[in-house]
């Protein structure tokens, strides 16, 4: 009986060390970078800029923000450089920081490494990235929209700043492996169809990513645009609102004037960013950047929103944690 018992427990350590061995050696298995040269065109970099800075955001994270102020803002002559921290006080299972995009960091990559990086999540060196940069989103873009991200970051002025090496928990460590696809590319819908428009700019702009609850390396995607996800600050804990149109809980009172102007408000010319202190609201939102967006996309995203299915779903958006 013993000699079975361990038979067995040494045939079922064998396959699960063959499993995670095939997980870690074998994946992710995208496929090789494309060969390209993307073209770098005063039109291709200012729309890539327009996207990198007020749709998908890549400089909210891939920048130093300022932390002393309302909504962080990225602190203007750090675009591209990266080192922000993103863990576990975000739901995040695991410690990871964001990568140099200037020369000095993507110096080295082809077009078509940053294009598989972007749109699979796989590095050049062919390890996958974790998810902070939403590259399944990217993934489902049209592909000119990031062969115009990638011209406007070969565009950046060199910032010297090392990359500082990510790391996932366990399991995270093996699962992260699974995670990148192979993309599926659309054409970007046309604007005068500003629901579908809309989902694209969603889409591009991860606005789930932030506005659905998030545990455990898992999105709840019966929530999918309803709030709930937490955000944990040293003195509050943040949770994301409800951007469906549920009229109680949600954005189904807000009129298309409303939404817009609520972006458009970080923009005015007087508007100055609060510094801020322990105990004051905060938000991880980049309304700066956003309210950089154009109005005409601004009303498209507003279309899509009340084109949902309300879910009424309550937020408790800021609660003070206990101090000490």
């Amino acid at each position: 009986m013993k000699k079975i018992l361990l038979y067995s427990l040494t045939i079922l350590t064998l396959f699960i060390f063959s499993a995670l061995s095939y997980v870690k050696l074998a994946l992710p298995d995208v496929g090789s970078a494309p060969d390209i040269n993307v073209e770098k065109t005063a039109t291709n970099i200012a729309r890539g800029k327009y996207l990198a800075n007020s749709v998908a955001v890549c400089m909210d994270c891939h920048a130093t923000r300022d932390w002393s102020l309302f909504s962080g803002p990225p602190i203007p002559g750090t675009e591209g450089k990266g080192g922000e921290r993103f863990d576990q006080t975000m739901g995040f299972p695991g410690v990871y920081y964001s990568r140099n995009l200037t020369p000095y960091g993507l110096g080295d990559w082809t077009d078509g490494e940053i294009f598989r990086a972007i749109t699979t999540g796989v590095s050049k060196n062919g390890d996958p990235l974790f998810p902070v940069m939403p590259h399944p989103n990217y993934g489902r873009a049209d592909k000119n929209d990031i062969n115009d991200i990638i011209a406007y970051l070969r565009s950046l002025p060199q910032i010297e700043s090392d990359n500082i090496p990510s790391d996932s928990d366990f399991p995270m460590n093996f699962i992260v492996n699974t995670i990148p696809q192979s993309a599926s590319f659309i054409s970007k819908p046309d604007k005068a169809n500003k629901v579908t428009y809309g989902e694209y700019l969603v889409n591009m702009a991860a606005c789930a990513d932030c506005h659905t609850p998030f545990e455990k390396g898992q999105y709840d995607e019966s929530k999918r645009l309803a709030g709930g996800r937490s955000f944990i600050l040293p003195w509050a804990t943040l949770t994301t609102p409800n951007l469906t149109p549920d009229v109680k809980t949600g954005l189904g009172a807000w009129t298309e004037e409303a939404f817009v102007q609520k972006f458009k408000a970080y923009q005015d010319p007087t508007y100055v960013p609060l510094k801020i202190k322990k105990g004051d609201f905060m938000t991880l939102m980049p309304w700066q950047m956003y309210g950089t967006m154009e109005e005409e996309d601004l009303k498209a995203i507003y279309s899509y929103l009340q084109s949902l299915e309300p879910i009424n779903h309550p937020i408790d958006r800021f609660i003070l944690n206990d101090q000490p």
